[in-house]
């Protein structure tokens, strides 16, 4: 199939481009022409004045864990799970996810059975199988350091070539996350209503006790991710000092460093920094860390993520250019381009160029002026429409 998208605005990688059309020609784009442009064996999509952007690259989500597990005592069939996972992301512009599925040990919050370590094995290799359908899947895996039994299982998953991104993780109170105390407790306090102080001091003691990965395994693990091509991302960054640390060790990505100062360091030093969408969303962090517009306003935030809420992504890219005066066209990037750097696709994915693949998405307007997406395009085959009235 050929298609000439008409009557948009472009979204390039140099700026948003008006009077031109985007023809797509199989699964790649073929380039970028005069609005006048016709063929009588192309179909013409007519963007209605709407933005012609690529897709959305997500780095870091659990969605897909609350859609193949929604009750903590379901776990549903992982083809229907991904099936339906990828129709809700198809819808809000995410042509790649790398879906982050968690290798944890204990999880205080509540309980995911998807976490269990046969189902992140089942649902891993399902990822791996529909790695392209209605969007293009792949797999993040997170490993909290105090989950010593699944070292040696994620390091098979990385050899036989079914992890496509890896982050270290430590959620341990007092650091990271929740180095704020008061903060850990009310987050327990939200998801376990009924549980006592006696019983959350235990929790804080069992944490200073339990035993974690070495640094030397930290270190080990790191290197094999980097020698099969994987990058690498460290988590909730608190100190420069430990910045300093995963830098030294191979750690190319910063997912959401705690502070300002951090997150200024890490780009200093070359690394990707990743803060959530939804952080934008609500106008600060959910647990009184970076505020991701603050980040991006400075230029040390460079790669938006869609964490939980996959609908946060495109909203975003709107606010910061509407509420804070920035860029559209370097918003975009935070979505698109700079992630793909980060995780290594941008010779195939992440902006409009002759050559690349046809992901594509057509971004207008509803009648209350919120953005909406129309039509999402991956690899050359329309895999979303929705009709609405235009405003």
């Amino acid at each position: 199939m050929r298609y000439v998208i008409k009557n948009g605005k472009i979204v390039t990688e140099y700026g948003i481009k008006e009077g031109l059309s985007l023809v797509i020609n199989e699964d790649k784009i073929e380039g970028i022409f005069i609005d006048s442009y016709t063929d009588k064996e192309s179909v013409v999509i007519d963007a209605k004045g709407g933005y012609i952007a690529p897709g959305f690259i997500d780095i870091h989500s659990d969605y897909i864990e609350l859609m193949t597990s929604p009750r903590p005592t379901s776990v549903m069939n992982f083809d229907v799970g991904i099936r339906e996972t990828e129709k809700v992301l198809a819808s809000c512009g995410i042509t790649t996810m790398y879906h982050s599925l968690s290798l944890v040990k204990d999880d205080e919050f509540s309980k995911k059975p998807i976490r269990e370590s046969k189902n992140v094995k089942g649902l891993l290799e399902k990822i791996n199988e529909n790695s392209l359908n209605l969007i293009r899947n792949k797999f993040h895996g997170r490993l909290e350091i105090d989950n010593l039994g699944q070292v040696d299982n994620l390091k098979e998953y990385i050899k036989e070539g079914k992890v496509q991104l890896l982050s270290i993780m430590d959620h341990s109170p007092g650091q990271g996350q929740y180095r704020d105390l008061e903060i850990y407790k009310n987050t327990l306090k939200g998801y376990r209503k009924d549980i006592s102080e006696e019983e959350i001091e235990s929790i804080l003691e069992n944490h200073k006790n339990k035993e974690k990965l070495t640094l030397e395994n930290i270190k080990e693990l790191i290197e094999l991710g980097r020698e099969n091509g994987i990058s690498v991302a460290s988590h909730d960054d608190d100190t420069v000092e430990k910045l300093n640390l995963v830098k030294e060790m191979g750690v190319n990505i910063s997912e959401f460093p705690i502070k300002l100062e951090v997150a200024k360091k890490a780009r200093e030093k070359g690394m990707f920094t990743v803060a959530g969408a939804p952080n934008v969303l609500l106008g600060g962090s959910h647990s009184g860390n970076l505020s991701a517009a603050e980040g991006v306003l400075n230029g040390y935030i460079d790669i938006l993520c869609s964490d939980y809420y996959p609908q946060g992504m495109l909203h975003s890219v709107f606010i910061l250019s509407e509420k804070y005066g920035l860029d559209l066209c370097e918003m975009f990037k935070l979505v698109t381009l700079n992630p793909a750097k980060a995780v290594g696709i941008d010779k195939e994915l992440g902006s409009i160029q002759k050559g690349k693949k046809a992901d594509i998405l057509i971004i207008n307007r509803d009648k209350d002026g919120s953005p909406i997406v129309s039509k999402t395009i991956v690899n050359g085959k329309i895999v979303s429409s929705i009709g609405f009235d235009l405003k």
